[in-house]
């Protein structure tokens, strides 16, 4: 229950920011831009996170628990090896401010970013020195303990075996494997297009579907299709995306259509596959088996049927305007 509720959350806060990289995606493969898209997305998002609540409301006040959970030692541990402030919230505060105002993702990346290694300067001077590889805090000691962070694999030293994974940190070098997979994915995508492969496989499913709903289904079963048998969240948006474009913009839809389906069916359900890899990745985390946390992570297996329920009431589908 727990890790369903985690995943919801975590699912509905990875749809909505515009620093995402799913969300960056979707629109890209669509043919809208960013901000259009998480405004249009949100037309199904809130009601599914309203229900997710209201179900996990209803599960929380119908649950006997026993027993407390001892935070003592965690807490005690965290503040030995970190130095807590409340000034620390400045920069993710900054980081939001610039996400308000649509500051494009990559400068509200970098700006939080550079804001992060000034607050590590100024609140973990022992921690950056260490990491630096220097015995005291100077110029090249602190430049080389920020870069350390920002890039290669880190580790604050705790005694406690809870908080050991949680303060080690793998930086841009950990996220080259996404980085390849998203550039794979683009390019399969590409090849599968060129070759003519994704407009025959888009006919060949579009015969079956001759509506405006029909269209939105047979997004939702390829993103889904996607999902179970390539294994990747990546390439379920990548694929569905180039496949549908067209038949989108035939029917008389806005872009932003299709991006909002490949998300609500093509990142969310990524995480209900236990051979996908994000399925793979949350329940190694989470200590849960995927089918286990399944039935309980509402918010990611409810996402696609509001995406149909929308479609098949036409509410707040979005036509393409001629511009004279």
């Amino acid at each position: 229950m727990t890790a369903g509720a985690v995943l919801s959350g975590a699912y509905f806060g990875d749809k909505i920011s515009p620093m995402s990289d799913t969300t960056n995606l979707a629109p890209a493969m669509a043919g809208t831009d960013l901000f259009t898209h998480i405004r249009y997305m949100l037309y199904t998002t809130t009601p599914t996170i309203i229900i997710t609540i209201i179900v996990f409301i209803i599960i929380g006040l119908n649950l006997d628990t026993t027993g407390k959970a001892d935070t003592h030692l965690i807490l005690a541990a965290v503040n030995d090896a970190i130095n807590i402030s409340p000034w620390l919230f400045v920069v993710p505060i900054i980081v939001i401010g610039l996400i308000v105002m649509k500051t494009s993702p990559l400068i509200a990346l970098l700006i939080g970013t550079l804001l992060g290694g000034l607050a590590a300067l100024i609140f973990q001077p022992e921690i950056v020195t260490a990491i630096g590889g220097g015995t005291h805090l100077d110029f090249q000691t602190a430049y080389k303990g920020i870069m350390n962070a920002i890039t290669v694999e880190t580790s604050i030293p705790t005694d406690n075996e809870a908080l050991k994974g949680l303060f080690t940190a793998g930086g841009m070098t950990k996220m080259l494997g996404t980085i390849w997979l998203i550039l794979c994915a683009m390019t399969f995508g590409g090849i599968m297009d060129a070759i003519g492969a994704l407009a025959t496989i888009s006919k060949a499913l579009l015969k079956m579907f001759h509506t405006v709903f029909g269209l939105f289904a047979s997004t939702v079963i390829s993103c889904l299709a996607l999902n179970v048998t390539a294994s990747d969240q990546y390439l379920a948006i990548v694929i569905p995306g180039k496949m549908y474009a067209k038949a989108f913009k035939d029917k008389g839809l806005a872009p932003e259509n299709l991006s909002r389906t490949l998300e609500d069916s093509g990142t969310v359900t990524s995480v209900l596959v236990p051979w996908n890899t994000c399925g793979a990745y949350q329940s190694g985390v989470l200590g849960v088996d995927t089918l286990h946390y399944a039935g309980y992570a509402v918010f990611n297996w409810l996402s696609p049927f509001m995406t149909l329920l929308f479609a098949a009431f036409t509410i707040k589908i979005k036509m393409l305007t001629e511009k004279k």
